[in-house]
């Protein structure tokens, strides 16, 4: 059993030794070498999930995708619980289904170890402006001064977009997959109610049409098919609420398919989650380009959606 802690040490000084000149080498951009170093580390900790990941992709980038497979596969199996992301890197290089290879425990991993840091990083250094964007929807469709009874904060995350939204909200509730963001949005004090929990699941604990507005900001990123957290959403909405998320958009796919992006993020284009709109229930108010956030200093193409419950739309 791979404990949290094996993921940061092998618990071998020499083998970590050359795990983290293997990561110094990658960083520099040389793959080769890195893989080279990689491989010396898996030879003093054969099971290593970690250091079988960095050789995975130190081998992809070196246009071996047999190899990283392998690398990847061994890792997955050496944790199951693949909290390293070993199955989204299999299916990046088309060697696992799409569908099945973002695991909650994955995400909850990477958000427990991402909390201490993610206000600073997020914001500051990457841009991230999901919730004024959020704001800024809701404003053009509803007009600023429009109050919500009731809210729902889906992967509320530190409280980011509860709390830019809080002051037109009467009782608004939060869940996340991670206990740490979980804690860290009860300190931010935004919340009402809090629960680590994944989406579909606090949806499904909640009355039927009784949410007046249901946020999702930068957390479509982290499904692949949105349509069950969309009728998720369609049952809880009162007539006339409003479900206001983000999303990350991929302008040179082809078709309209989801597309997992290099940094394991996935994208959903403006005509995929407008079918999947409708078929669940909710009307098109608002679908806009903006970008939440920046990387390598580009915009990350991303959308803005405004979806509603009316009396007629189901």
């Amino acid at each position: 059993m791979i404990r949290h802690a094996d993921l940061r040490s092998s618990g071998d000084y020499a083998a970590d030794r050359r795990y983290a000149w293997a990561v110094d080498a990658a960083a520099g951009g040389d793959m080769v070498a890195a893989a080279g170093l990689f491989a010396q580390t898996l030879e003093r900790v054969p099971a290593w999930p970690p250091a079988l990941l960095g050789l995975g992709e130190a081998l992809a980038a070196c246009g071996d995708d047999d190899g990283a497979a392998e690398a990847f596969a061994c890792a997955l199996d050496a944790d199951p619980t693949d909290r390293l992301g070993a199955g989204l890197r299999l299916a990046r290089i088309g060697r696992r289904d799409p569908a099945a290879a973002m695991t909650p425990s994955w995400v909850a991993a990477v958000f427990d170890e991402y909390a201490p840091r993610f206000d600073t990083h997020l914001v500051e250094a990457l841009g991230y402006r999901g919730p004024a964007l959020l704001v800024a929807a809701l404003d053009a469709v509803v007009g600023p001064k429009r109050r919500f009874e009731t809210a729902l904060d889906l992967g509320c995350g530190t409280g980011l977009a509860g709390a830019a939204l809080r002051a037109r909200i009467d009782h608004l509730a939060g869940c996340d997959l991670s206990a740490a963001m979980v804690e860290r949005a009860r300190a931010r004090g935004a919340h009402d109610r809090l629960a680590v929990s994944d989406m579909v699941s606090f949806l499904a604990a909640e009355p039927p049409d009784s949410v007046d507005l249901v946020l999702a900001a930068d957390v479509l990123i982290y499904v692949v098919d949105p349509a069950p957290l969309m009728t998720a959403v369609a049952r809880v909405l009162a007539p006339g609420g409003l479900f206001a998320v983000t999303a990350e958009d991929d302008p040179h796919a082809a078709g309209d398919a989801p597309v997992l992006g290099p940094a394991l993020r996935w994208a959903h284009p403006a005509p995929l989650l407008r079918r999947m709109a409708v078929g669940a229930g909710l009307s098109v108010r608002s679908c806009v380009a903006a970008s939440c956030r920046r990387e390598a200093d580009r915009d990350v193409p991303g959308l803005v959606l405004v979806l509603a419950h009316d009396d007629g739309a189901r």
